[in-house]
């Protein structure tokens, strides 16, 4: 999952971390040791650049953190300092208003970021977002949870309505709809049939402005 960001976006190194509730602070994984170190500084003193962009739901750029005076989670960059770090750019990892985690970049010298790659590299966060939630659905649950196919008030008939109707609002493909249900059912704690009837119901939307 980080190598492909590395290739991709032509920096030093990346980590991927989730933060917080829902899924619990970890390093979900790392390009190599240097990147996994940076990211473990955040995750210990629990500031940094990757919570700045998971909380502001935006990219966090810091192209030169050696001759920065930003004063910004001072821990975390006197840390990041005392490790020859260039720059870092982090990128919320975000499902349908779930705040996951975040995308670290790393370069080893200080520089600049274009809008160009700003566009890139969140195109690409908004892909390893959906598969960190998938992964950790996946790992979280038994075989046949949220599938829709056990017996009772709700049929995988009303599972799929509740798809097709997060599929309309959101504008994307069906398979991603199923995977924001899932992730707001593990989020919130409620079994996969309640979040469906309420979307159903019209009591949930999934609608970006909403």
């Amino acid at each position: 999952m980080c190598g492909p960001l590395v290739s991709a976006l032509g920096v030093s190194g990346a980590a991927v971390s989730t933060l917080g509730d829902p899924l619990g602070s970890e390093t979900v994984c790392a390009s190599d040791d240097r990147a996994a170190r940076l990211d473990e500084i955040q995750l210990d003193l629990g500031e940094g650049p990757c919570w700045e962009a998971m909380y502001s739901r935006r990219p966090v750029l810091e192209p030169d953190v050696q001759g920065s005076a930003a004063t910004t989670w001072p821990l975390a960059r006197q840390a990041m300092h005392a490790t020859g770090l260039g720059a870092v750019f982090a990128f919320p990892l975000l499902v349908a208003g779930l705040r996951l985690g975040a995308v670290d970049l790393y370069s080893r010298t200080a520089r600049d970021i274009s809008d160009r790659e700003v566009a890139d590299a969140t195109i690409l966060t908004r892909i390893v977002a959906r598969q960190v939630l998938r992964r950790a659905l996946l790992a979280a649950e038994g075989p046949q949870e949220d599938t829709g196919t056990r017996g009772g008030r709700f049929s995988r008939r009303e599972v799929h309505q509740a798809t097709g109707m997060v599929v309309a609002q959101m504008g994307i493909p069906p398979i991603d709809a199923l995977l924001v249900l899932r992730g707001h059912a593990f989020a919130t704690g409620r079994p996969l049939r309640d979040v469906a009837e309420d979307v159903v119901g019209r009591t949930l939307d999934f609608s970006p402005d909403r």
